[in-house]
C-alpha cells in the first residue's frame, strides 16, 4: 500500500509539472503578444494521512492554474492614434458584433489594450475583429451616457473617414475702440460699420453687419451709441439693436457703463454678452462687462477693430481620429474643426483575476470577478486612456526560463521515483522465485 501510494503520488507529480510546463510554454510563446496576461500554475498537497504503526501513505499533489489579469505590462508608443492602452486599472469595452442603435445591450467583452482601425463600414475594430464600444455624443455636443452598471447605452464606435461636416457659429467675441469725438455735439453723426463672418447651420459663410451710430447731443458729449445688428442671411434686415453708454470718469474713461436692449435682443452684464436670433438660430456676441476692460471701448478719435474671434467652422473633410486621456474619440477635419463623437469608458470589476478568458486576449465578467462598472477614464479607481500606445505582454521571459528549469528538474525527480518504485516492486516479485 505504501509503495503503491508512492507510485500514485509520483504520477500525480508528473501530471502537475506537465501542467506547469504548459503554462510556461504559453507564457513564453506570448511574450510578444500585446496585452497578454501571464498564466500561473500553483501546486496543492493532497494529504491522505498516515496509518498506525508508523506507516505513511503518500497523498500526492494537484495543480491549480489561473491568470494574473491584474498584472500590467509596460506601455509602449506606436504610430497609430487609435492604438489604445490604459495607464492603470481597468479595461476597454468591446463586442464581437456591431448591432444597430436600436439594439438592446450588445455582448460585452473586455480587452486590456487594442490596435483599433476603421473597417470598410467605419467601425473601429482590433486585430481580432472586435469592435470598440463607447457612449455617443448627441447633436447638442453632450455625451449620451447611461447607467454605469449596464452596457445598454454603449454603441459601436463608428467614424466615416472622408465624410463632410461643419459647425455653426453660436458665439462671437469682439474687441474694438469707438472714437469718443464722434459723440460730440458738432460731430457728423455718421455710423461706423464692422462686418463679421459667421458659419450657418449648413456650413455656409454668412455675414453680420454691426452698425455703430453715435448719438450727438445739442451740447457737450453724449458718450452713447446705438448698435444695430444686421443679418445678411435674413436678407440684411436688422435683427437686434442696443444702446451702449460709456464712462467718462477719471480712471474709468472709455469703459462700458451700460448696454440696454432696444429691440430684438438681450444683454447679460455678468457674461458681457448680447444675445439675439439670426436666420439659423441663437447667436451671442461678447462686447464686455460694465466697468471692466476688454470688449468695446470709447477713446480718442479712432475707430479701431482690435480682435474678432468666433466658434464654428466651415465644411471640411474628416481626415483623422484621435483618443484623448478622458477616452473621448475626436474627429479631426481639414479645416481645423475638432468634434467629439464618442467617449470610451473604462470598465472595472472588483476582482480582475476572476474574469473569464474567452480568447483573442478578451475576457468576460464572471461570478468570481463581480459586476462591472463603467468609469470615465482617469476618474475613480481607473487609469487614463492613452492613444498612440499599447500595453506589452506581462511575461518576464527570464523568470519563465527559470521556472522551466525548476519544472524540468521536478519532472525528472518524479520520474526517478517512479523508476525506483518499479525496481522495488520487481524485487518484491522476485521473492517468490
Amino acid at each position: 500500500m505504501t509503495i503503491s501510494s508512492s507510485l500514485n503520488a509520483s504520477v500525480a507529480g508528473l501530471n502537475v509539472n506537465g501542467t506547469r510546463l504548459a503554462t510556461i510554454s504559453d507564457n513564453i510563446a506570448n511574450s510578444s503578444t500585446n496585452g497578454y496576461k501571464r498564466a500561473v500554475t500553483d501546486f496543492q498537497s493532497l494529504v491522505a494521512g498516515g496509518g498506525g504503526g508508523g506507516v505513511y501513505s503518500a497523498g500526492g499533489v494537484r495543480a491549480h492554474s489561473y491568470r494574473l489579469i491584474d498584472e500590467r505590462g509596460s506601455l509602449t508608443t506606436s504610430t497609430n492614434p487609435t492604438d489604445i492602452a490604459i495607464s492603470g486599472r481597468g479595461m476597454l469595452p468591446v463586442t464581437a458584433v456591431t448591432g444597430t442603435p436600436g439594439d438592446s445591450a450588445l455582448p460585452l467583452s473586455l480587452v486590456p489594450t487594442g490596435s483599433f482601425r476603421a473597417d470598410a463600414n467605419g467601425f473601429l475594430r482590433n486585430e481580432a475583429g472586435m469592435v470598440l464600444l463607447g457612449w455617443p455624443f448627441g447633436p447638442d455636443g453632450n455625451v449620451i451616457a447611461g447607467a454605469r452598471d449596464s452596457g445598454e447605452s454603449l454603441r459601436p464606435v463608428r467614424v466615416g473617414l472622408g465624410e463632410l461636416a461643419g459647425e455653426p457659429t453660436t458665439r462671437i467675441d469682439v474687441a474694438l475702440n469707438l472714437p469718443a469725438t464722434a459723440t460730440e455735439a458738432d460731430a457728423s453723426g455718421e455710423p461706423y460699420n464692422l462686418s463679421v463672418e459667421y458659419f450657418g447651420n449648413l456650413g455656409t459663410s454668412e455675414r453680420l453687419e454691426m452698425v455703430f451710430t453715435p448719438e450727438t447731443p445739442a451740447a457737450g458729449m453724449s458718450n452713447s451709441w446705438v448698435l444695430g445688428v444686421l443679418d445678411h442671411a435674413a436678407g440684411g434686415e436688422e435683427v437686434a439693436s442696443f444702446r451702449v453708454t460709456f464712462d467718462d470718469a477719471r480712471g474709468l474713461g472709455g469703459r462700458i457703463v451700460a448696454i440696454d436692449a432696444l429691440d430684438g435682443g438681450t444683454y447679460d452684464p455678468e457674461a458681457g454678452e448680447i444675445a439675439f436670433e439670426v436666420a439659423g438660430g441663437p447667436m451671442a456676441i461678447a462686447l464686455g462687462r460694465p466697468g471692466l476692460p476688454g470688449g468695446l471701448s470709447q477713446l480718442s478719435d479712432r475707430f479701431a477693430p482690435i480682435s474678432i474671434s468666433k466658434n464654428g467652422a466651415p465644411v471640411g473633410n474628416l481626415t483623422a481620429i484621435e483618443v484623448d486621456r478622458a477616452g473621448v474619440v475626436q474627429a479631426i477635419y481639414d479645416v481645423g474643426l475638432t468634434r467629439p463623437v464618442f467617449q470610451v469608458p473604462v470598465v472595472d470589476v472588483p476582482n480582475p483575476n476572476g474574469l473569464m478568458p474567452v480568447g483573442n486576449g478578451a475576457y468576460q465578467v464572471s461570478p468570481q470577478s463581480g459586476s462591472f462598472l463603467l468609469w470615465q477614464a482617469g476618474t475613480g479607481p481607473v487609469g487614463e486612456m492613452l492613444g498612440f500606445s499599447r500595453e506589452e505582454s506581462a511575461t518576464d521571459v527570464a523568470a519563465e526560463l527559470t521556472r522551466l528549469i525548476q519544472t524540468q528538474r521536478a519532472y525528472s525527480s518524479n520520474a526517478k521515483v517512479i523508476q525506483a518504485v518499479d525496481e522495488m516492486l520487481q524485487e518484491t516479485t522476485n521473492i517468490k522465485r
